[in-house]
């Protein structure tokens, strides 16, 4: 039966001495982390090899116009699908540390939410499709896709609870195997069969979802087993809907941040314009996977240290895996963003006018590493607060992104311009909500957040320049050099002049021993 835990800790007085297992005392959540990290960091690998032929073959076979019919509907899928999931994602690791029931029991009262509310939004969907299709131009297989709405929450769930037993290479191979090198192969495969040409990106999606969904279940079945003595209640499931309705919400716009660019530039910008806007993110969104590397870690070991309210530990740990976050991603939006016209003709000549665009979008996923990790404990320790910011920055990214683009509309400029614009909307929103969410979690935890190191700065200078003598290169030079050489010449640089003993935890081998809860998987 659903468990309503305690309701988050107070802002405390001064933070008491560090417990056992504290990041201060053996540095053991530390090394949790970086083991987490260092695990998801290969399916970032695995991500971005497999993510580039997606690219290539939507781009080259379907075209900028599919690309944009196909983005617009998968903005609604994913997004309902995050509030279906009912914020399991981070809250899941909540309740399983503070519930007394079976964990098997406890899991599966937000499965059974899930299914109920998701099953609703796809009948929804399929009999009123035109969210999905603001266009209008739509066939009955592309209708399919909402089918993929109950299969992405029970993933985001199944995941959510392997991770609360520092299982990560289950998302590595759900998310970063088989989810992308399905979807690439799908719609390949499916271009070539005249039946499903035209509605072969929506299948090819709709197949991924589901195969990374049986990935997850083969996994999580084996470790959790089926629920024992389990008797739902309807006053119990609605006390948990009511908990976890803010956590979903704060998932959902945190993610809608993300893409609200792409509906906005749908009322102002052409099908192909927003497909060009669509490589361009999807490009630009693989340094934000990074996070990803360290999310499914970061809240088991956060939740733990709120039950001894070590809140020093856990300020510690934010801006740790802040600074690995940052790094990474300001290293590999370097490697992509100073060729980004090799990168953006890569999928297609169509596509380079989506450049600038590019460049915005990288810089936004930078600026956003604060939030995210901040926003990883304020989940737990001020959830409305951290909503109401989530709910001010969308607002304030819709309205910035209208204006911008109207301002490009008024001097007469292209299509690129409005893309370049939206970008631009969402880099400044993410900037000020990382300012705003790290000033609250420093003044309740009672210690300062912040992620910045000048070495980043000495980091990028050598880089830039190494860069830009790339670009005088021919373009496959360009692609096949000039990225590596970026990456190796920021990499020496910030590993010599930023990274300290902490830090180059990240890089080692051997992380000790397992952590309690992999020890034992049959606990509970």
């Amino acid at each position: 039966m659903a468990h309503t835990p305690p309701a988050p800790p107070p802002a405390p007085a001064p933070a008491p001495a560090p417990v056992p297992g504290s990041v201060s005392d053996d540095g053991g959540d530390i090394a949790a982390l970086a083991k987490g990290g260092q695990t998801n960091f290969i399916g970032f690998l695995l991500r971005l090899a497999a993510r580039l032929p997606f690219l290539f073959i939507a781009g080259r076979l379907y075209g900028a116009e599919a690309l944009g019919r196909f983005a617009s509907a998968l903005v609604v899928v994913e997004l309902v699908a995050l509030l279906c999931a009912m914020g399991e994602k981070r809250g899941l690791a909540q309740r399983l540390s503070e519930g007394e029931a079976r964990e098997a029991n406890l899991v599966f009262d937000g499965i059974l939410l899930a299914v109920l509310f998701s099953t609703l939004a796809a009948l929804f969907f399929w009999f009123v499709p035109a969210p999905l299709f603001p266009s209008g131009q739509y066939t009955e297989l592309d209708r399919l896709i909402v089918l993929a709405i109950p299969a992405f929450a029970l993933t985001e769930i199944v995941l959510a609870a392997q991770a609360y037993r520092y299982d990560i290479a289950t998302t590595v191979r759900a998310r970063a195997i088989v989810e992308p090198w399905t979807l690439s192969i799908m719609a390949g495969a499916l271009f070539f069969i005249p039946q499903t040409r035209e509605s072969g990106l929506s299948l090819a999606y709709l197949i991924s979802i589901y195969a990374g969904l049986l990935t997850g279940l083969w996994t999580f079945l084996r470790t959790y087993g089926l629920p024992r003595d389990w008797r739902p209640h309807p006053v119990a499931m609605t006390r948990l809907t009511a908990r976890a309705f803010p956590l979903a919400i704060a998932d959902a716009i945190e993610w809608g941040t993300r893409r609200v660019d792409i509906f906005i530039l749908g009322l102002f910008a052409a099908p192909a314009a927003v497909g060009v806007y669509y490589v361009a993110q999807q490009v630009a969104s693989l340094p934000q996977k990074l996070k990803t590397s360290f999310e499914p870690i970061l809240g088991p070991v956060i939740t733990k240290n709120l039950k001894t309210q070590n809140y020093a530990a856990i300020a510690q740990q934010v801006c740790q895996v802040g600074f690995w976050i940052v790094a990474a991603q300001a290293g590999i939006a370097l490697a992509l963003g100073v060729p980004g016209e090799a990168v953006m003709g890569l999928v297609g000549p169509n596509f380079v006018g989506g450049t600038g665009a590019l460049g915005f979008l990288l810089a936004a996923e930078v600026v956003a590493a604060t939030a995210v990790v901040s926003e990883a404990a304020l989940v737990y320790v001020a959830r409305v607060r951290n909503l109401s910011i989530s709910i001010a920055t969308i607002a304030f990214q819709a309205v910035l992104t209208v204006a911008l683009i109207m301002l490009v509309e008024s001097y007469g400029l292209g299509e690129p311009y409005k893309a370049a614009a939206a970008a631009a909307a969402l880099m400044i929103a993410l900037g000020l909500a990382s300012l705003v969410k790290a000033l609250l979690l420093a003044r309740i935890l009672g210690h300062p957040i912040n992620n910045w190191r000048w070495a980043l700065v000495w980091a990028t200078a050598p880089a830039v320049a190494v860069g830009y003598l790339a670009t005088l290169l021919p373009e496959w030079a360009e692609l096949a050099f000039g990225i590596p050489a970026i990456l190796a010449t920021y990499g020496w640089v910030i590993w010599h002049r930023g990274f300290g003993p902490e830090d180059r935890v990240l890089f080692r081998r051997n992380m000790g021993g397992k952590p309690e809860s992999e020890a034992d998987p049959a606990a509970k």
